[in-house]
């Protein structure tokens, strides 16, 4: 194994230890640890897989916006609805605690990736149309947004990590603007991705093993069983395994395709 695949293989272990940990303890502290491990992980694969430059740009992306859409829904009401955090997630930019952007890049990255083999069977698109752009990145919004289904009652109402102030959704309390804007910062994120490196595909830096493009598969499929066993409310739990499994099994049916070239080795 090459370092880079070690150091995401040990942040991949290490964030679902942390996973395990916060079912029985999930603190202020418990959920930061479990958060940066995850963007750390994340960013770990993406400098593999992308390269350093194509990863540091996701990176950027992602948190700014992210953190652009969250300080504007605290504060004025956009995108998700109106609401307001609590310190639950610990230190905050502005009225938005810093661990949320950071989340936003995790997420966002694992549904690019997860999208990709899904489609290309290759976690990395070097597509140039924008056609295949748009499609790409609602499909990647779309796999997010499955995952925002558990999470947003369970942080809600479990951990109260923030407050709806307007609670009159169909889905335990959340509004359809809620989803709308999960959907919305989700794609402008991707797309904005895919459309700087259009013209300019992201290639790695060094060989590619095939059972690192498992690791954001890792990531996601280890949100997806701390929401079967711990999601809450109870019903949500159930759910979690349809919306967010068939995107992870799809994505290991695309990877057992994924063709091997000169810069992928076994």
């Amino acid at each position: 194994m090459k370092p880079v695949i070690t150091a995401s293989v040990v942040l991949l272990a290490a964030q679902l230890i942390a996973l395990a940990v916060r079912s029985h303890n999930d603190t202020t502290v418990a959920l930061a640890i479990s958060s940066l491990l995850m963007f750390a992980c994340s960013w770990a694969s993406a400098t593999h897989l992308l390269g350093a430059r194509a990863a540091a740009r996701f990176v950027v992306i992602a948190v700014v916006l992210g953190w652009f859409a969250e300080q504007m829904g605290a504060s004025r009401g956009w995108f998700f609805g109106d609401y307001d955090y609590t310190d639950v997630l610990g230190l905050r930019l502005g009225e938005v605690p810093v661990v949320i952007p950071l989340m936003w890049f995790a997420l966002t990255y694992t549904g690019y990736v997860i999208a990709n083999l899904i489609v290309w069977r290759s976690p990395v698109d070097g597509s140039p149309k924008w056609g295949d752009a748009i499609v790409l990145s609602l499909l990647a919004a779309m796999i997010v947004t499955a995952f925002d289904l558990g999470a947003d009652p369970y942080f809600v109402y479990k951990l109260k990590a923030w407050i709806m102030v307007e609670k009159n959704g169909w889905w335990f309390g959340e509004t359809v603007q809620g989803f709308v804007g999960w959907m919305t910062v989700s794609f402008a994120i991707v797309f904005l991705f895919r459309a700087t490196v259009r013209k300019l595909p992201p290639v790695p830096s060094a060989p590619v093993s095939r059972r690192h493009a498992l690791i954001p598969i890792g990531i996601y499929g280890g949100e997806m069983v701390f929401q079967v066993f711990f999601g809450y409310p109870v019903e949500v739990r159930s759910l979690a395994v349809f919306a967010m499994g068939i995107p992870v099994l799809c994505a290991l049916a695309g990877w057992q395709h994924w063709r091997m070239d000169a810069k992928v080795v076994a």
